[in-house]
C-alpha cells in the first residue's frame, strides 16, 4: 500500500465529505449520506458493522429581523432554538444578579456583558454542565421572556472561532433565542424599554441518527477503540473538524484490510460531538455499560490535518509500558510529535470510565480553534492529505505493536 494511493484516497474522501455532501449536521441528509458512505468503505476492507440509531432533531433557520421604532440590529437565529413573531419591552441585564431582579415575564431580554461571556451547557448535558450555566438556565425558564437575545464576544475554547457565538444552543429549551454581537448588544441595550419587534424564522424536524461501529480481530474482550466524529457544526464544511479523523479511520481500514491478530480493533464514528445533545456519545457510553473494561487503549482522532505545524499525540492514564511503546512507535514519523493535553474533545468518554486514552490533533489546535474552527473557512483546503497518511501509517503500526 503507496503513500501516494492512500493519499489520492483522502483526497477523494475529502471532497465526498465536505463537499459533496452539502451538511453533515446530525440529523440532516447529510449527516445520514457521511455515515452510510463511512460504513459502506469499512466494509468493503472486511470490517463488520452495525449502525445503531437515535432520535434526534434536524432544525432549519431562515433568518431572523429584529428592530426598534425604526432602527434595525443584526441578529441570528440559535441553532435549534424555536422560531417566533413578538412585540414587547426590552430588559437588559448583565449579570446573574440584574436576571435575578429584573421583571422579564411578557418581555423580551437581552443578555450582554458578564452573563453572556460562556455559551450554556445544554440543560440535559450529563457529561459536564457547571452550576452557574444551571442557574441561567431556570432562571429564563422560571421567569419566561417572550424572546431571548444574547450578545456575545468571543471564546475560542468552547466555540472555536465563531463571532458573534449563540449563547444558548439546546433543542431541549423552550424559549426562542437570538444572538448578535458585542457591538450590536452596546447599540440595542440603550433601547431598554422599548418596544422591541422580533420574527425569528426557524423550526425543528424530528429525525434520526447513528454512530457507525465497524469491527475486526479476534479479541472483542482486549480491544483498542478509535474515534473520530463524523458530524459537523451547522454551517461549517467540517474539513479539519472533522473530516480529517473520519478519513484517518477509512485509511486505517484500508491498511487492516488482511488484519487477522488477536487483538479487537473497533473503529467508531461518532454521531454527535458537534450537536447540543451528544447523542451518538450518550448511546456509545449506554452500549459499553458495565463493558469499559474491555477496551486496553481508547484512540480519538479530531482535526488531524491542518496544512499548518505537525500532527502532536498527547497522552492520558496509559501505564508506563503502553506509553513507551507508543512514543517508540511514533517516534519514526517526522509529522507527529507529543503535545500539550486538550479535554475538550470525545477521549473524554474514555477518562470518565477510567480507561488510558491517546488522543491526536494539530499541533496548531489554539490557531485552529481561534480562527477557523465551528465557521465556513474550514475547507478541504485547510487539510493535508498526506498528513492523514502519516498517521493512518502510525496508528497501523501501533495497532500491529500492540497486538503482539
Amino acid at each position: 500500500m503507496t503513500s501516494v494511493h492512500l493519499s489520492e484516497k483522502a483526497e477523494t474522501y475529502l471532497r465526498r465529505l465536505c463537499l459533496e455532501i452539502p451538511s453533515r449536521r446530525v440529523g440532516s441528509k447529510g449527516n445520514r449520506a457521511a455515515t452510510d458512505f463511512f460504513a459502506s468503505v469499512v466494509a468493503s476492507f472486511g470490517f463488520e458493522t452495525e449502525s445503531p440509531e437515535f432520535d434526534c432533531i434536524d432544525w432549519k433557520g431562515e433568518g431572523t429581523s429584529l428592530t426598534v421604532s425604526d432602527v434595525v440590529f443584526e441578529a441570528f437565529t440559535s441553532p435549534y432554538s424555536l422560531g417566533c413573531q413578538v412585540s414587547a419591552p426590552l430588559v437588559v441585564a448583565s449579570t446573574v444578579e440584574e436576571l435575578e431582579a429584573a421583571q422579564v415575564s411578557h418581555k423580551i431580554v437581552l443578555l450582554h456583558g458578564d452573563i453572556a461571556r460562556e455559551q450554556l451547557m445544554p440543560k440535559n448535558f450529563t457529561f459536564y454542565n457547571p452550576d452557574h450555566h444551571k442557574r441561567i438556565v431556570q432562571l429564563l425558564e422560571t421567569k419566561k421572556p417572550q424572546a431571548i437575545i444574547a450578545a456575545t464576544s468571543r471564546n475560542p475554547e468552547l466555540v472555536g472561532a465563531m463571532y458573534p457565538f449563540p449563547l444558548i444552543e439546546d433543542g431541549d429549551f423552550d424559549i426562542p433565542s437570538v444572538y448578535m454581537t458585542e457591538e450590536e448588544g452596546n447599540r440595542l441595550a440603550e433601547h431598554a424599554g422599548k418596544e422591541v419587534s422580533l420574527e425569528s424564522r426557524a423550526h425543528r424536524i424530528p429525525a434520526q441518527g447513528c454512530n457507525v461501529i465497524a469491527r475486526k480481530g479476534a479479541d472483542p474482550n482486549r480491544r483498542v477503540v478509535l474515534f473520530a466524529h463524523i458530524d459537523a457544526r451547522i454551517g461549517t464544511p467540517g474539513a479539519s473538524d472533522n473530516a480529517s479523523g473520519v478519513i484517518v479511520l477509512l485509511l486505517l481500514a484500508e491498511l487492516l484490510a488482511d488484519y487477522s491478530g488477536n487483538l479487537g480493533i473497533e473503529m467508531v464514528a461518532m454521531n454527535g460531538e458537534d450537536y447540543y445533545a451528544a447523542s451518538g456519545e450518550q448511546q456509545y457510553v449506554a452500549i459499553n455499560a458495565g463493558r469499559f473494561d474491555e477496551i486496553m487503549l481508547g484512540i480519538n482522532l479530531d482535526d488531524v490535518g491542518y496544512y499548518k505545524g505537525n500532527v502532536a499525540y498527547s497522552l492520558y492514564d496509559c501505564p508506563a509500558a503502553m506509553a513507551g511503546s507508543i512514543r517508540q512507535v511514533f517516534s519514526g514519523y517526522k509529522d507527529l510529535v507529543e503535545g500539550e493535553p486538550w479535554y475538550q474533545g470525545d477521549h473524554g468518554l474514555f477518562l470518565i470510565n477510567h480507561r488510558p486514552a491517546l488522543a491526536i490533533t494539530s499541533e496548531l489546535l489554539t490557531e485552529l480553534m481561534t480562527e477557523i474552527t465551528h465557521t465556513p473557512k474550514d475547507r478541504p483546503e485547510i487539510v493535508d492529505p498526506t498528513k492523514l497518511v502519516s498517521v493512518a501509517f502510525a496508528l497501523w503500526d501501533l495497532l500491529l505493536h500492540l497486538d503482539q
